[in-house]
This record gives C-alpha cells, sequence and structure tokens, in this order.
C-alpha cells in the first residue's frame, strides 16, 4: 500500500481514519511538530506533567511520550479507538508498557480523575470548536490541576464574530475574538499572550497562566 493511501492523505477532514479525523491528515505530521517545539520551547522538560486535552490518535502525542518520562503524559479523548488506532499505528504497544501514559475517555473535560497537577496543559484545536459554555468548563478545570507556575497553550481561530451557539462544532471552526478569549479566561483568574508561532491550519496560539506564573521570554 503507497502512503497516500496508508496514511488518508486525501481523505476529508472527520473521516473515520485515525488521522484523517482529527484534522488534514497531509498536515498530520507538522501538526504535532508544531506542538513538540512549541511546548519545548516554552520550557517543557521530561521530568514535567504534560495534560493533552483532545490527544486523540496521539498526533503529538507520538512524540511527547516517548520524550516524557514514564507516567508523566495524560491524555484526555472523548473518542477511544482513536488513542487505540495511535498506538497500533504509530507507537507500538510496547511503549505503553514503557512510558506508561495514562488517558481518560470522556467529553467532559473531567481531569479530577487523573489526580495530578500539570506543569504544561496543551489544548490544539479545541477551542476552535467549541461553544463558549464548554470553553468554561474546559477553563474551570484547567485551572484546578495548574501547578502554581504551569501553563496551557491552547489554540483558537481567530475571527470577528463570537460563536454563541452551544454546540460543539466539527470538523468546521468557529470563531472568538482575542478580547473573548482573554475574557473567558480572566473568569478563572488566567491572564493570557497571544504568541507568534505558525499554524498549518492558520489558527492562533495563546498562552494561559496565573498572574504570579512562570515568565519567559514568549510573555514579554
Amino acid at each position: 500500500m503507497k502512503p497516500r493511501e496508508m496514511f488518508g492523505w486525501d481523505l476529508p477532514i472527520g473521516t473515520r481514519h485515525y488521522r484523517a479525523y482529527v484534522g488534514p491528515p497531509d498536515k498530520y505530521d507538522l501538526v504535532a511538530a508544531m506542538q513538540f517545539n512549541l511546548l519545548t520551547s516554552l520550557g517543557l522538560r521530561e521530568f514535567h506533567f504534560l495534560l493533552d486535552i483532545g490527544c486523540g490518535s496521539l498526533r503529538a502525542g507520538r512524540l511527547f511520550i516517548p520524550y516524557l518520562l514514564p507516567a508523566h503524559y495524560f491524555g484526555i479523548e472523548p473518542e477511544r479507538w482513536l488513542v487505540e488506532e495511535g498506538f497500533r499505528n504509530e507507537l507500538g504497544e510496547d511503549i505503553m508498557r514503557i512510558k506508561r501514559p495514562t488517558f481518560s475517555y470522556n467529553s467532559h473535560f473531567n481531569f479530577s480523575e487523573f489526580d495530578q497537577k500539570f506543569d504544561f496543559v496543551v489544548a490544539q484545536s479545541i477551542f476552535s470548536h467549541a461553544s463558549q459554555a464548554q470553553i468554561r468548563d474546559c477553563l474551570a478545570n484547567v485551572e484546578r490541576c495548574l501547578q502554581s507556575t504551569g501553563i496551557l497553550a491552547a489554540t483558537f481561530v481567530r475571527g470577528r464574530e463570537n460563536y454563541e451557539q452551544e454546540e460543539w462544532v466539527y470538523p468546521e471552526c468557529v470563531t472568538y475574538t482575542a478580547q473573548r478569549m482573554r475574557r473567558l479566561a480572566s473568569e478563572f483568574g488566567l491572564v493570557t499572550k497571544i504568541i507568534d508561532w505558525r499554524h498549518p491550519n492558520g489558527q492562533t496560539w495563546l498562552v494561559m497562566k496565573r498572574p504570579r506564573g512562570v515568565r519567559s521570554w514568549w510573555w514579554r
């Protein structure tokens, strides 16, 4: 089988294929590398605890899991089959035994079962499909499990209009203004900064942290 067929490069976004379901399949590698490079640039080290919200088929997890120390990667994903396909096609089963990642399969942004404080949280292409109520649920749970110096790196689709409906939208995207994202974060005591980090799909990266949290080059 040719790579184009094997990896679903020609399939529409949302097709039930482990790569196409989570985004443009021909950019699967770029979106993975983008997240890994960003978080390590923001200070992620192998000893940190990372929460990957909407980890999907381990597009970024296939880079984070080998890098982090055992039991330091946590993923939340409502579609269990995606995680299973990610291991089957990208990582192999042995790394599950060696690195011991932890997963929760729910769609309610419930991180409490992990009983873990996180140094880094990544939410790539989550707010770009979520309602404001869902973003609030996510931020409320992140705030509870974020270390005092921890950060959340998230993407959204920047636009002139704010999505006002209540439903999750997929595979299409919704838009928010930067002002609305800042206001949503402030409801949970988090401050935000938009950072200039190229996204292959045109989304915008922002970093959220506590007001007295870590300061570095990206916050100046």
